[in-house]
């Protein structure tokens, strides 16, 4: 897929093809809303209003991430809104039918923290956490949650965040990919911190859904 990209956002990368992959298993009720946080490019933004939903809202605190997404499905003529801010800080209105993430998650020193497109903290969880939390709010009464996050940065963790948020949660889609750029000038800290063993120059990709719990009753 050709984006406009400014410099500063986020690329489309391997996490969000798996998760773009992943978004095309889920079927959308009628006139569905989804809300695309942390959105770059808009990328999945644009994935999910080619697969038929009506309204798709995507979520980006930086400017110049919310023009290229404006921008990229304006020229495709897709409904796609954009919409400044986080899921914990002015979050846009719900409920959405299926909420999209791929948050920051690399592992790095918050005191050292180079760039606000991939690091999240000392164990890559310090937007997930919050995104875990605050999910729940914003989805509909039969809505889904769909991450996107590496093996490095806790899915177990991740998981049980979820599940303590009243969401039933499982991992749906995994990738083994190499590491890209920034994870292999990371890979000492990485090796010291016994998040990777020595040597390892891998990571695996993960897609977790999670959904309301309902009640058999």
């Amino acid at each position: 897929m050709m984006l406009v990209r400014p410099p500063g956002v986020y690329r489309p990368q391997d996490d969000t093809d798996l998760l773009a992959e992943a978004l095309t298993e889920v079927t959308l009720p009628p006139r569905a809303r989804v809300l695309d946080v942390g959105t770059g490019t808009g990328a999945l933004a644009v994935t999910a209003a080619a697969a038929g939903a009506a309204e798709v809202t995507a979520l980006d605190v930086s400017r110049r991430a919310l023009l290229a997404a404006w921008v990229n499905a304006r020229v495709r003529r897709l409904p796609v809104t954009v919409h400044r801010g986080d899921v914990s800080c002015a979050p846009p209105q719900g409920p959405f039918d299926l909420v999209l993430a791929n948050p920051p998650y690399v592992p790095w020193p918050g005191s050292r923290r180079r760039s606000p497109r991939w690091d999240a903290g000392s164990d890559g969880r310090a937007v997930i956490d919050p995104l875990c939390a605050a999910v729940p709010a914003l989805l509909s009464d039969r809505g889904r949650f769909l991450l996107v996050q590496s093996s490095l940065s806790g899915v177990e963790a991740t998981l049980a965040a979820l599940a303590g948020a009243g969401l039933a949660a499982s991992v749906v889609a995994g990738r083994l990919v190499p590491f890209g750029p920034v994870l292999r000038r990371r890979a000492r800290y990485l090796e010291q911190r016994g998040l990777i063993a020595e040597g390892q120059r891998e990571e695996e990709l993960v897609v977790i859904r999670a959904d309301r719990v309902r009640d058999a009753s």
